[in-house]
């Protein structure tokens, strides 16, 4: 009894320790003044001049489109490679993994400044790559994207039964027929949770995207760290606090179908 009662409260006190700076952010977000310390009144006068910030609508459409985009091809190319890496023999599978794992391994820095540089020599034989612009900071964000996605899909197809997709094929069905109605729905729960993890992830990342990122191309985080040296306009308190409780609806309601759909 005694040990469980420690073990909730080690975990309350966690949670209070990770959530109460947001919960700060989101009451000061609703602050009639800019006081950091004094809450003076109820207003949304932060959230209308949020709406009304050319800067930060630009940075928020911006951080969106790359994170689901990024997101999206990354999904594609990292399933399509969990599949290839499922069917090789375990040296090479170790192999794989191990390359895999570096980008998760690296420190941000190095990831960005390795990706700049590797912009900006492709810039000298490729004219697109000319210079840094939104499509480097995509291309970016699709490539560390792309481990989380393969980690996320490949336990499942671990899980999946080789059988079903066997009887498939001597059933009459192409392989292709065989994957799309035998194989990919027992991975879906792995591809939903490489999704969200890489929209996270995407929305998240302020190194990578600083570094790649070309002159006028905004993210929020990029936004924010801009701010910081000025002081910080209580607008981005709204702007992240809507992001926060988005994501927390988000993430809620895919943990919720895919609880459903595992139950069913």
């Amino acid at each position: 009894m005694i040990r469980k009662i420690v073990k909730n409260c080690y975990l309350a006190f966690i949670l209070l320790f990770t959530y109460i700076p947001i919960l700060v952010m989101v009451v000061l977000s609703f602050n009639a003044s800019k006081s950091r310390v004094n809450f003076t009144g109820f207003s949304l006068k932060w959230y209308q001049q949020m709406f009304a910030d050319r800067n930060i609508v630009s940075a928020l459409q911006n951080t969106i489109l790359i994170a689901l985009l990024s997101s999206i091809v990354a999904v594609i190319i990292g399933t399509m490679a969990a599949v290839a890496i499922s069917n090789m023999s375990k040296s090479s599978r170790n192999i794989y993994m191990n390359i895999t794992n570096i980008p998760m391994l690296n420190a941000d820095v190095a990831t960005g400044i390795s990706l700049m540089l590797c912009f900006i020599i492709l810039g000298k034989v490729i004219p697109f790559f000319s210079s840094l612009s939104f499509w480097t900071v995509l291309i970016a964000h699709i490539t560390f994207n792309i481990p989380y996605v393969i980690l996320s899909v490949l336990p499942k197809l671990k899980g999946a039964s080789r059988l079903e997709y066997q009887a498939a094929r001597d059933l009459g069905a192409t392989s292709r027929q065989a994957f799309f109605k035998v194989v990919l729905p027992e991975i879906m729960p792995g591809i939903v949770s490489g999704f969200m993890l890489a929209v996270t992830m995407s929305l998240d990342d302020f190194i990578v995207t600083h570094f790649t990122r070309g002159a006028g191309i905004n993210t929020i985080s990029t936004l924010v760290y801009a701010q910081v040296k000025r002081g910080l306009n209580p607008s981005l308190y709204a702007l992240s606090s809507i992001m926060f409780v988005s994501v927390l609806i988000i993430l809620l309601v895919a943990n919720f179908v895919t609880n459903r759909n595992e139950e069913g």
